[in-house]
């Protein structure tokens, strides 16, 4: 169980820092349809595939001390920022090691917005689809983001960008 902690703990920290929540639950969804181990269970939501059991870990993490989460007022929200702890880097090093891929994997994730993340673990959700058919399932269910054909055609070279970097 702690060791699913400690995968978590240690993607913080080669991310450096991870801003806003749903950014957080994006990228671990999209590490691990690479393949990565991790062993939260996601399901379908408002903005994409979420887990229940990642936002439990996070805030475990947080009140063991082994992630910091800061909270920025912008105004009409709320934006919360994570980062581990030295505490945290001490627990995560009980992980016997790292893939060699994960850290250009979540550095390449981490330059992307929340919103185009969004897009991604969206279109990787459905990847039982046609290409066509997922393309049309996120204007049905994201259809108020206005994705663009460009940004479309950049998410799926992007999900060909981590496929090469995917451990399989």
């Amino acid at each position: 169980m702690l060791e699913e902690h400690a995968k978590v703990v240690q993607f913080v920290s080669l991310a450096g820092q991870v801003t806003g929540r749903k950014k957080l639950q994006k990228m671990v969804y999209i590490a691990k349809k690479m393949q990565f181990p991790f062993q939260e269970k996601y399901q379908f939501h408002i903005y994409g595939p979420y887990s229940e059991e990642l936002t439990l870990r996070i805030e475990e993490l947080c009140n063991m001390g082994f992630l910091s989460e800061e909270k920025e007022d912008k105004g009409s929200y709320v934006q919360y920022r994570y980062a581990v702890t030295d505490e945290g880097t001490s627990f995560s090093s009980m992980l016997s090691k790292q893939c060699d891929k994960l850290p250009t994997v979540i550095e390449l994730m981490n330059d992307k917005s929340a919103r185009f993340l969004e897009l991604v673990s969206t279109l990787l959700y459905f990847d039982e689809l046609s290409k066509e058919e997922r393309i049309e399932k996120v204007h049905v269910v994201k259809g108020k983001l206005n994705f663009t054909e460009e940004e479309m055609s950049d998410a799926f070279e992007f999900i060909a960008q981590l496929e090469q970097q995917s451990i399989n």
